[in-house]
């Protein structure tokens, strides 16, 4: 099993070696090879490249790792279709996932898990896919994972049973408690079953037993957000380019660590619904922000960690067949253990002076002796001074020589062949040099070894050539790069000794970690302690770049002067605030306002400081007060883009069931430009009637609109307000013509701009006339719907009381008032009320 990097093991220390080499483009091209797995009926299937371990520089982390997570997914028959189980585990950290959980026709939870996953390869049994009889969640997902390898593996190996099985001598000890969790959840463990085995024939290699990290994910502890909303709000990927780091994970992600910026994506992706928890970790980032030197302290130790996760996977695997490969990735990972496990006492003196609950919890774990055990056995067998490096050949030579001399003769001996082969090639390449008078140098690459390089203007050498003697000549600028048939002789020498060196630690560092693999288990603890610090700090240097506040969580979604978190990246200043208000009472608003007024933007917005909130982090915002929100629904139109079709009007009415069919009391629900796909006539009916079902939900509902028509649903339902965009009118010097000029400030009330077809009219060349006719057309149209729309007293009175009746219910939930200040509040609320119910005199003018 290769643990290494492909061209020279993992010395090439800035890239992860693990790229699909296949892709599958739906059902019809998927390719699944015969392995002693697959059902043998379905194709070919290009075997799944090993894993690569190499690390990531801890100062330059990616925000797109490269996929690493392979998945079983598996279906119940008959009655219990529907009934889904999941299983999932990644190349690069030792933990197990596994899910179940009934869902619908759609499969919605299935993609969007599967979404927030990421997967490198998705394993289905095969007969999911039989020819002529293909279902529906195989379809689903294979129309969704287009670049995604797909495997299918025959049914048996689906086995509750043996997946247990698995889970009992795998998992360990510490996680146990997993198996009252998942006993009776025989569609995850069946999944598990055919995962392990799996992963077992394309890594050749087995965990150790008791080595696993294992937990089931229920969906009840984290908010859904659909894999559609995702894209629309661009949280983890930009809609336009998707290497651009405009996105919501951009905007937060200065984590240091791998770890730490895939528990930020997966944390975005899935926010927290537990406002204990969430406060807990606001908490940290208000230490960390009023603590400098605690941030710095922690922040420059979590920056000098590897990817904990990833060499935690590596050294709980052990391999089918000994090669030199397996051999100098087990010595390389070695030396990343003790260089981690290096850092266990400062990042505790960086946490020793901290006082919130959680960071603490943090130091109390770091105490933990196992820490000190591993290290102890470690450095009674590998050199103090031996430690991780970065180039190539440093840390050949570190691997070299860990091991501590005099614990096994032959090794001591190799090592020194080893030392004269390298001396007698810097020798040798010195008296080229003089031979030829030439400028030359050793220098070395994981790929060629040993090899010359010089600098030197080619009309400085002999005929503009160099002598006859060099080979494999290569010229970058006036760099040259080139070997000699003595030197690749040498290098074979030298391999040749390093083969022997690398058998021999090998051997020693076998014994070792059988040692400690008692004691590993308490790298799960760090490598989550570091991410999550990572994560933390990374929360707390976005607030220094811009003017976050810490949210509250109460029963009102209350933002006072928020702005787009990610449009303020992209300015590079801020954008224009808006507050937002809703309640129980007034949950449901309607806003309106020209093209390009800024709708779309302050409904993402929304959703985007709740996003925030829910995973702990401070919000773009003068004053942020949320309510958790269980499921975060967008439907987001193109607002600059008017040009709609048949199928971008189905897209919407799916994407509007898909809300309608999963919604309730706790969601966050945004929908932007509903029914403009059809006639305007068929849009206002629907968007009514969308309307009027979710204002039977409590949910909070955001809809924006060109429909003014739906503006009038206040006067039926109370708890419905309508805000607008403002825009000024602005004359041209000529004064013959006028243009809107976009405020992007929200106010109270539908706008007024409710002609702006008939503006945009006047600025063409259409004759005049058809204008006035149109004017005129338009303005009976619309008198004769606001007469059929008036409010009655009646319905006013009603409102009033209403909105009364709601003020006072969350004044007694929320209020921390004193009583006089309550007295006055209750008494301003009064004249509030008495103010909006027609008086007799009023009535009679209405009437």
């Amino acid at each position: 099993s290769y643990f290494g990097d492909k061209s020279s093991c993992v010395e090439n220390a800035n890239t992860l070696n693990l790229t699909s080499s296949s892709s599958v483009r739906g059902l019809n091209s998927t390719c699944i090879g015969k392995t002693p797995l697959s059902s043998g009926r379905s194709g070919c299937r290009s075997h799944t490249p090993l894993m690569g371990y190499s690390v990531t520089s801890s100062s330059a982390v990616s925000a797109h790792t490269v996929a690493s997570v392979i998945v079983a997914v598996v279906e119940g028959r008959g009655l219990a279709r529907g009934e889904v189980g999941m299983a999932s585990i990644d190349l690069k950290n030792p933990e197990m996932i596994l899910s179940q959980f009934a869902d619908n026709t759609t499969y919605a939870k299935v993609i969007t898990k599967l979404k927030i996953l990421t997967p490198l390869e998705i394993i289905m049994s095969n007969t999911a896919c039989d020819a002529g009889n293909t279902t529906k969640l195989f379809s689903l997902i294979t129309e969704h994972f287009k670049n995604v390898t797909f495997t299918t593996v025959q049914r048996k190996y689906f086995n509750e049973t043996k997946g247990l099985e698995y889970i009992e001598q795998l998992c360990a000890s510490e996680f146990s408690t997993i198996f009252m969790e998942v006993q009776s959840k025989y569609y995850c463990l069946a999944a598990a079953a055919a995962l392990l085995k799996y992963v077992e024939f394309i890594q050749n290699a087995v965990y150790a037993p008791k080595s696993l990290k294992v937990r089931f994910q229920g969906s009840e502890k984290t908010a859904m957000i659909d894999s559609s909303s995702a894209q629309n709000l661009e949280l983890v990927i930009n809609n336009r380019d998707s290497r651009n780091g405009h996105t919501l994970l951009g905007v937060l992600n200065y984590t240091k660590t791998p770890g730490g910026s895939r528990r930020l994506r997966s944390n975005i992706l899935e926010p927290l619904v537990d406002a204990e928890t969430i406060n807990t970790r606001l908490d940290c980032v208000q230490e960390l922000l009023q603590d400098e030197e605690l941030f710095f302290g922690l922040q420059g130790v979590i920056s000098k960690f590897l990817d904990t996760e990833q060499l935690l996977s590596v050294l709980v695997q052990i391999p089918k067949q000994d090669t030199v490969k397996t051999a100098e990735s087990k010595i390389t990972n070695l030396i990343y253990l003790k260089h981690t496990l290096e850092l266990v006492e400062p990042l505790k003196a960086a946490l020793r002076s901290c006082n919130t609950q959680l960071l603490k919890a943090y130091y109390n774990s770091l105490e933990d002796t196992r820490f000190g055990i591993i290290l102890e056995k470690i450095t009674s067998v590998i050199n103090d001074d031996t430690r991780y490096t970065k180039g190539c050949l440093s840390m050949r030579t570190q691997k070299c020589y860990a091991i501590k001399p005099n614990i096994n003769e032959f090794l001591d001996i190799a090592r020194r062949t080893y030392t004269e082969i390298v001396d007698d090639i810097a020798g040798m390449i010195t008296q080229l040099a003089e031979k030829y008078s030439l400028p030359m140098k050793t220098s070395f690459s994981s790929a060629r070894g040993f090899f010359i390089q010089m600098n030197a203007d080619c009309s400085t050498l002999p005929n503009g050539q160099l002598p006859s003697e060099f080979t494999k000549i290569t010229k970058m600028k006036n760099t040259y790069s080139f070997t000699s048939a003595d030197l690749i002789k040498m290098n074979e020498r030298c391999q040749e000794s390093l083969r022997e060196i690398y058998h021999m630690t090998y051997l020693i560092v076998c014994k070792l970690l059988n040692e400690i693999y008692e004691h590993i288990h308490c790298l799960y603890k760090l490598s989550d302690i570091v991410s999550m610090l990572d994560m933390l700090l990374s929360f707390a240097h976005a607030c220094t770049l811009s003017d976050y506040v810490r949210p509250e969580f109460t029963d009102t979604l209350a933002i006072k002067q928020g702005w787009h978190p990610i449009l303020e990246k992209i300015a590079m200043e801020k954008p224009v605030s808006n507050n937002t208000y809703l309640t129980e009472g007034n949950n449901f608003v309607i806003i309106t306002g020209p093209n390009m007024s800024g709708k779309s933007t302050y409904l993402k917005q929304i959703a985007l400081c709740q996003i925030m909130a829910q995973i702990g982090s401070y919000v773009p915002a003068e004053y942020g007060s949320f309510r958790i929100a269980e499921q975060i629904f967008t439907r987001i139109g193109m607002d600059d883009d008017i040009e709609t079709n048949a199928s971008t009007f189905m897209k919407e009415m799916n994407e509007v069931t898909y809300i309608i069919q999963n919604a309730n009391d706790k969601s966050l629900i945004i929908i932007d430009e509903l029914g403009r796909g059809t006639s305007a006539e068929e849009g206002i009916g629907i968007c009514y009637a969308a309307c009027e079902y979710l204002l039977n939900l409590k949910a909070f509902t955001l809809f924006a609109t060109h429909f003014l028509e739906l503006c009038h649903i206040d006067a039926l339902y109370p708890n419905v307000e309508n805000y607008h965009f403002e825009v000024q009118h602005v004359r041209s010097s000529a004064g013959n013509k006028e243009k809107i000029a976009y405020t992007y400030t929200l106010s109270k009330g539908y706008t007024e701009e409710k002609n702006y077809g008939l503006k945009a009219a006047e600025v063409s060349s259409l004759p005049s006339s058809i204008i006035l006719d149109a004017k005129e057309i338009t303005s009976h149209i619309a008198k004769q719907i606001l007469h059929r729309q008036k409010s009655t007293p009646e319905m006013m009175k009603q409102r009033a009381a209403y909105q009364l009746a709601m003020r006072l219910v969350q004044t007694a939930r929320n209020s921390r008032l004193d009583p006089d200040s309550l007295r006055v509040y209750l008494k301003a609320l009064k004249k509030k009320y008495e103010a909006s119910c027609p008086t007799p005199r009023e009535n009679d003018e209405q009437q």
